[in-house]
């Protein structure tokens, strides 16, 4: 159940980040409550620059573009990895797979801090996309595999 906790939370937390904007427009107490906490969350892991950051409803989302791209890729590795068969990948593919997948995040990060280039919004959240897709369904086969090793099922009826 790890695993599908796991991929659970991963699509909740993007859904968030998209619902808090929304939140936060609505004016009610309730709903803008909440949207402050996440965004009082979000702040703790991520710069939160408006001028880097997707806004959705006038508002700007809790985190920022790169971050978004990397929890929405995250959702949907995760979810992947959950649907998929588990799959027996040795520690060294995996770190492979990591390291391949970090490129281009790492290239836009690079640039950006050499001063070289200052890409857009969309070039941050894209060029995280690998990264997040990869993390997620890394972290989730893991579970996935180390639960079949432990005698436990976890995996989505009927697969």
């Amino acid at each position: 159940m790890r695993a599908a906790a796991l991929a659970a939370g991963a699509v909740a937390w993007t859904a968030a980040v998209l619902l808090a904007p929304f939140a936060l427009s609505s004016h009610l107490a309730v709903p803008t409550a909440a949207a402050a906490v996440l965004y009082d969350a979000a702040g703790l892991i991520c710069h939160q620059r408006p001028e880097r950051s997707f806004h959705l409803a006038g508002v700007q989302l809790p985190v920022c573009a790169r971050c978004a791209g990397l929890y929405w890729s995250a959702a949907a590795g995760a979810l992947a990895a959950w649907l998929s068969r588990p799959r027996d990948m040795r520690a060294r593919s995996l770190r492979v797979l990591l390291g391949v997948a970090a490129i281009p995040t790492a290239l836009t990060v690079s640039l950006e801090l050499l001063g070289m280039a200052s890409p857009s919004n969309a070039a941050r959240a894209l060029s995280a996309l690998p990264l997040g897709a990869a993390g997620a369904w890394v972290f989730v086969s893991s579970l996935r595999a180390d639960g079949g090793r432990n005698g436990e099922r976890d995996r989505p009826n009927g697969l």
